[in-house]
């Protein structure tokens, strides 16, 4: 969310060249960076429920004006906090088999789950209570899944699965089968970790790509049963999903 008033101290040099797509730099910056650390901690040490704009402010050390004029509301304060996440430089892993890196990307979900007080936790929790927060989070995922495409295409290019399994392969469906037992474990069922676990469920998904487990069929046929009758179509034909509802299959 951009500042309400995204005015530059008097002390702060004229930029030469306007850049509106850019976060404003200088002290706003530092100020956005305190607040957001400031968030970071109150909502990972206290939760959603204990989120307030005057205790992130106090936090961070600066008015509590500042914060209302800039973010308004708690919920304008955690879309920023998501925003700043996808602001990030991060890349996915690249270890050479497509194994290999879904195994490192579990174990980078399971550290930040597992780590305590977790952010990352708390964040999903309040995304649940503030509308403003689930839709910058499910835009945060999209493009986290977006990043991670390239495991599979690189899986794809080297030949680890099979071509008649890479045909229509669904990157997204495989990214998260070979993470939500991760989540499952550690955020629903509030397991300990286990240890093995990120590399059993990247294996797991690998097999299950290789098997075609995710490869989409873009013309699935399928058997469709009518009364007997002249022209009619049997049990044991078969007809095309798009033709099912065409009239020359209506009888009677």
């Amino acid at each position: 969310m951009e500042p309400a008033d995204s005015r530059e101290p008097a002390d702060a040099p004229e930029p030469t060249v306007a850049a509106p797509e850019r976060r404003p730099g200088g002290r706003t910056a530092r100020v956005r960076a305190q607040v957001l650390d400031a968030v970071r901690a109150e909502l990972a040490e206290n939760g959603h429920e204990g989120l307030t704009v005057e205790g992130v402010a106090a936090r961070a050390g600066v008015h509590r004006t500042t914060v209302y004029r800039r973010w308004r509301d708690v919920g304008g304060l955690l879309v920023d906090v998501i925003d700043a996440a996808g602001e990030m430089d991060w890349q996915p892993p690249d270890t050479g088999s497509l194994r290999g890196d879904l195994t490192a990307l579990n174990r980078e979900i399971q550290e930040s789950l597992v780590v305590r007080p977790s952010f990352a936790v708390a964040l999903m929790a309040a995304s649940f209570h503030s509308e403003q927060a689930a839709r910058a989070q499910t835009r945060l995922w999209a493009d986290r899944y977006a990043q991670c495409d390239i495991l599979v295409e690189r899986a794809v290019e080297r030949g680890e699965v099979p071509a008649r399994a890479a045909t229509d392969l669904d990157a997204r469906s495989l990214l998260i089968a070979a993470t939500a037992p991760l989540y499952h474990r550690l955020v629903l069922l509030r397991a300990d970790p286990d240890p093995l676990l990120p590399e059993r469920a990247a294996e797991a998904a690998v097999l299950a790509a290789t098997a075609g487990a995710f490869s989409v069929r873009r013309d699935v046929d399928v058997d469709v049963d009518v009364e007997a009758g002249p022209g009619a179509i049997g049990p044991t034909d078969r007809v095309p999903r798009h033709e099912q509802n065409s009239p020359r299959q209506r009888t009677g």
